[in-house]
């Protein structure tokens, strides 16, 4: 708890990391669509770097990682990320040519489309952002 003398430490929002069995695969689907280069990698982990130090990317191999089943709850979906576009439409093309896939539940489509990366995690790319 802080107290008015001692002031509170800085904060910032550094990276979100992803679960998932495959690494490589899922940090290049993520480079192709954020456009970012790897900063760090091993076995079992790579870091994507921010655009002009901002927030990064991180990607790790968990050995028994269960794929989201979104929108079935049988196994939930771990992370949301929301991306934001110039045109949903375009930017839906390009993602699935990527390796993302659309599922059918699209629950506010002319708002935000729902995709699913390579590991399948949901994701939502809309043009409110």
């Amino acid at each position: 708890m802080t107290t008015p003398s001692t002031p509170a430490p800085a904060f910032r929002y550094a990276a979100v990391t992803l679960d998932c069995a495959d690494t490589a695969e899922l940090s290049r689907f993520y480079a192709e669509m954020f456009g970012l280069p790897v900063a760090y990698t091993s076995d079992d982990f790579v870091f994507l770097a921010g655009k002009d130090g901002g927030p990064g990317l991180g990607f790790s191999r968990v050995a028994d990682h269960r794929r989201p089943t979104w929108p079935d709850p049988a196994e939930q979906k771990q992370a949301h990320i929301e991306v934001g576009v110039d045109d949903l439409e375009a930017a839906e093309a390009h993602l699935l040519a990527l390796g993302a896939t659309k599922p059918e539940t699209q629950p506010q489509p002319d708002r935000w489309r729902v995709l699913l990366d390579p590991a399948g995690h949901p994701f939502c790319i809309t043009t409110l952002v």
